[in-house]
């Protein structure tokens, strides 16, 4: 009976090793960032593919929402 809980306990704990390769999915940089998507959900005043309305976008973010001295006024 010790013998089976241990190969049970075993079996469980090598199973855990195991590691499935995370090759093919997820963000696929070979497109530059101001490429974007091109749907409905994208961010008012910005236009896929132009690099200048990108920056603009990142600059005005940067200032509005994520800089504390301004949302502290």
């Amino acid at each position: 009976m010790m013998r089976l809980v241990l190969m049970t306990a075993a079996v469980m704990a090598l199973a855990a090793c195991g590691e499935k390769p995370q090759t093919g999915y997820g963000v696929k940089s070979d497109v530059p960032a101001f490429q974007g998507a091109k749907d409905p959900f994208v961010a008012p005043g910005w236009k896929p593919g132009d690099k200048g309305s990108w920056e603009q976008r990142l600059k005005a973010r940067a200032q509005n929402t994520q800089n504390d001295y301004v949302r502290m006024k």
